[in-house]
């Protein structure tokens, strides 16, 4: 089922590029250098061993995301500039409003309504991770800057790291749970990118389109297994390689106390600021929509969640767990499973067993 998908007539969709928040936080933590590829992408603004407060650390995380947001965006103009050169795109130019009345592709400025998105990624992740260094490392000091840094940097090996590694999972407020001491966290992170981002147009504002400029975007599509697969641990606990939260979505059985409360969380980001997608993904069995009075309360929080939060978009998978281990393990008996995966839906046995596997993982709402 599919909540909150709003019609984009004569919308223009464009090529866009991802930012992974946790990586580009652990970025941050490492003087501006890449942890997974060793490489620098942004100036040095100090190490995390050295700072000597939560502030000198979001200081850092300010500098490196606008940079970053300005480097997508040159890499953006310049796809966007060699499509419309290159790749005229006749077809769905004579398909979208009001092309063929302005006698326009859409790459030139043709569609009525011209608003890009790039995409950021784990933003579950670097709300936990923000939760967990500011309470565990400088308010109660349970974790110094050394352990952490070294457990990160050994994927949380041993029993140390692996204490460490539940301190951060269990300790420290998670986001999910309508806790304004993390959601705040990442809605003040989230500020810098989108800040940033509006300061650029795109390669046809004043062409002719209505529009011409730019949102955040969370709807991450499957890219969070892809995008987990390339970044180290994560101070939330996270183990290196392991899929990054999607979309908007709670990193998978941190949000404890149920959909109304994932709800006031995701309500709390910036959502108009971020119209490319706030995308929530949400799980039920079957089992739970059996009763005509739980298929009552969950047509009432959805409602509650976009007339009283003023939410944007949740999704819903209805199957249990069992169904999509046995689908994984006998794919023949299960060929007409389908799943919402992100802003699409497939058919499960066609899916990566990493894509499955972070489906399955998913947390099981009750109502």
């Amino acid at each position: 089922m599919l909540f909150g998908n709003r019609m984009r007539w004569g919308y223009r969709c464009t090529g866009m590029s991802y930012l992974n928040f946790p990586r580009i936080l652990l970025m941050v933590m490492n003087n501006g250098i890449d942890v997974t590829s060793g490489k620098r992408f942004v100036k040095d603004y100090g190490n995390f061993r050295d700072m000597e407060s939560f502030d000198e650390l979001m200081k850092a995380w300010d500098g490196a995301i606008r940079e970053l947001t300005r480097a997508s965006i040159i890499v953006e103009n310049a796809i966007d500039l060699a499509s419309e050169r290159e790749v005229p795109d006749i077809l769905c130019s004579c398909l979208t409003q009001d092309c063929l009345g302005r006698g326009k592709t859409i790459k030139e400025g043709g569609a009525v309504y011209d608003f890009i998105s790039g995409l950021q990624v784990g933003i579950a992740n670097m709300a936990d991770s923000l939760s967990a260094i500011k309470k565990l490392v400088y308010e109660e000091k349970k974790i110094s800057k050394d352990e952490l840094m070294n457990a990160l940097a050994t994927d949380f090996a041993g029993e140390e790291g692996e204490r460490i590694r539940q301190m951060l999972i269990n300790d420290a407020p998670k986001y999910g749970n309508d806790d304004d001491y993390v959601d705040q966290l990442v809605v003040n992170a989230y500020a810098s990118y989108l800040d940033e981002m509006k300061k650029y147009k795109n390669t046809r504002y004043g062409r002719g389109p209505i529009g011409g400029i730019r949102y955040g975007g969370t709807s991450s599509i499957s890219a969070n297994v892809g995008q987990g697969f390339g970044t180290m641990a994560t101070p939330d606990g996270r183990h290196a390689k392991e899929p990054l939260a999607e979309g908007c979505s709670p990193a998978h059985s941190m949000d404890k106390h149920g959909p109304t409360a994932v709800f006031k969380t995701v309500s709390k980001l910036p959502t108009h600021e971020i119209t490319g997608g706030v995308l929530l993904n949400q799980k039920v069995t079957p089992a739970m929509l059996s009763t005509p009075e739980n298929t009552k309360k969950l047509e009432f929080i959805v409602r509650t969640f976009f007339n009283r939060l003023e939410g944007y978009h949740v999704q819903y998978n209805v199957v249990d767990k069992a169904t999509l281990l046995d689908a994984q393990a006998h794919p023949e008996k299960h060929k007409d499973l389908i799943v919402r995966v992100a802003g699409y839906s497939a058919f499960f046995n066609v899916l990566s067993k990493a894509t499955q596997d972070d489906i399955i993982g998913r947390t099981e709402q009750t109502l």
